[in-house]
């Protein structure tokens, strides 16, 4: 018998869960029939592929070699699969789309508006995650698409220049600075009570290396893992935070506070996987993004 496609989902699920009983229940299989096909693919193999002695199902040697080209061959077919399906006309189609944090609040709503009214066949999955996470997503092909950050990127992950983000710091009507004349020199920041993103996203390293390159210690007195609730907070707080200045340009509650030297620009980046079947959904999503400003 030759190892079967099934067999190969079933051997991932119980990698990634350690455990017989919820990789089944993923799987909506039941458990003995889950044990007997692991089994099968052992036997077709003519080796082990999993260690069941401990209190958690760990892979052998030879399975911890066996799964990543596992996990290639089914994301091959995935890809494969879209292929076939991928209509040139762009009639129909589907696009899994992932931006960072700041973008949800300026960039994604016009974006997607305007790719959705020239594509309207084109369905598309839009999530906000971290760059770490969009990255990771692209190489295990759960992404087609994100926009992010240029920097230093994961092995595999090619990245398009698309436009310059400029960040500054902001204020809501609460705030002492609020209508002051003339930039804020960056030593006199001690002064503020900060609300920033938390330390995973990419923004708060940016800010972060600003602070340290002037030797700046921030009194961050809160962290949120979403730009929403950041505005909202300091739009009702005397707390200021940091912001593309695009977000603020015609915000009614919140006031830009130039800061002396400013925070240094950042490029925004079209991220995906090298080497891979692009669709045609995909091509012309970024066509767009590239002619964004």
């Amino acid at each position: 018998m030759k190892p079967e496609l099934r067999h190969l989902r079933y051997l991932l699920a119980v990698a990634e869960h350690a455990n017989f009983t919820r990789a089944a229940e993923e799987l909506r299989i039941s458990q003995p029939t889950l044990s007997q096909q692991i089994r099968q693919l052992e036997k077709a193999l003519g080796v082990q592929l999993l260690d069941r002695t401990g209190r958690t199902v760990r892979l052998t040697d030879a399975g911890a070699a066996y799964v990543p080209f596992a996990r290639r061959a089914l994301a091959d077919l995935a890809a494969g699969e879209r292929a076939v399906l991928d209509v040139h006309d762009l009639s129909r189609g589907h696009l899994r789309l992932a931006v960072t944090p700041t973008f949800t609040a300026y960039l994604t709503g016009p974006l997607v508006a305007a790719f959705h009214t020239r594509h309207p066949g084109i369905t598309l999955d839009v999530r906000e995650t971290t760059q770490d996470r969009i990255e990771a997503d692209l190489l295990a092909d759960r992404l087609d698409l994100g926009i992010a950050f240029a920097g230093t990127h994961l092995p595999g992950i090619e990245a398009t220049d698309l436009f310059t983000e400029t960040l500054g710091l902001v204020t809501g009507p609460h705030h002492p600075a609020t209508g002051a004349s003339g930039p804020l020199p960056v030593a006199d920041l001690h002064e503020h009570r900060l609300a920033l993103l938390s330390g995973d996203f990419a923004t708060r390293r940016h800010v972060d290396a600003y602070f340290a390159a002037h030797d700046v210690q921030p009194r961050i007195v809160v962290e949120a893992n979403s730009i929403n609730a950041l505005t909202e907070i300091v739009r009702r707080t005397p707390l200021a935070t940091v912001l593309p200045d695009a977000l603020t340009r015609d915000h009614p509650h919140l006031r830009p506070v130039p800061l002396d030297p400013a925070l240094p620009a950042r490029t925004v980046t079209l991220l995906r996987r090298a080497s891979t079947y692009r669709s045609a959904a995909a091509h012309a999503f970024a066509d767009q993004a590239a002619q964004w400003e």
